[in-house]
C-alpha cells in the first residue's frame, strides 16, 4: 500500500524547496511550475497548509514558509516567477540567483539569468552588470515600464518585459 509520502514526496520536495527559494508564490504560479500535475499541487497545497509548513494569504492566494515572509514582498522575484514559468516547458533547472540576478535557469543547454530593473534604478542595475567582464548566461531583463528600456545597457540581454499584477508578461526586444 503506498502511503501519501510514497505517492507525493518528489512533488512535495519541489514545492516546498519552490517555495522557501523564491519566498512567495502564487497559486498560478505553483500550477504552471508543475504542468500536469495541478491537482497533485492543489492537495498538497492544502496539505501543507494545515500542517502549517507554509502559509497562504488569503487576500492575494501566496503561499510563503512563514506569515513573516508576508510581511517582505520582493516584487522583482514575483515578476521573475511570472517570466520563469513562461519557459517552464524548456526549463532543465532553476534556481534563486545573487543580486542582481533573481532566478537563473538552464534551458535547451543554455544558461539565463532573470534580472529586475526597478522603476529609476536604471543607471545602477546597468553598472552593476556590466562589472562582469563577459556574462556566460543570456538575460531576460523585467521593468516595471517600457520607458525605461532607453535608459538600460545591459550586456547580454536577449530581452526585455514586464510582468502586470495578474502575471501578464509582455515581452519587447530592442531594435
Amino acid at each position: 500500500m503506498k502511503t501519501r509520502g510514497n505517492i507525493y514526496g518528489n512533488e512535495a520536495i519541489g514545492l516546498l524547496r519552490d517555495i522557501t527559494m523564491y519566498k512567495a508564490l502564487a497559486e498560478e504560479q505553483i500550477y504552471r511550475l508543475y504542468p500536469g500535475k495541478e491537482t497533485i499541487m492543489r492537495n498538497l497545497l492544502t496539505h501543507l497548509n494545515k500542517q502549517k509548513r507554509i502559509y497562504r494569504n488569503p487576500n492575494d492566494k501566496r503561499f510563503f514558509v512563514s506569515a513573516e515572509c508576508d510581511e517582505k514582498k520582493d516584487a522583482g522575484m514575483i515578476a521573475a516567477v511570472w517570466v520563469l514559468v513562461d519557459f517552464i516547458d524548456r526549463v532543465e533547472y532553476h534556481y534563486a540567483g545573487d543580486f542582481p540576478v533573481k532566478i537563473v535557469f538552464f534551458a535547451d543547454g543554455e544558461l539565463y539569468e532573470i534580472v529586475y530593473v526597478p522603476y529609476e534604478q536604471e543607471i545602477l542595475m546597468s553598472h552593476a552588470l556590466a562589472a562582469e567582464k563577459e556574462p556566460d548566461a543570456r538575460r531576460i531583463v523585467i521593468v516595471d515600464s517600457p520607458g525605461q528600456l532607453d535608459a538600460i545597457d545591459i550586456p547580454n540581454a536577449a530581452g526585455y518585459c514586464s510582468v502586470d499584477f495578474d502575471g501578464s508578461v509582455h515581452y519587447y526586444k530592442l531594435e
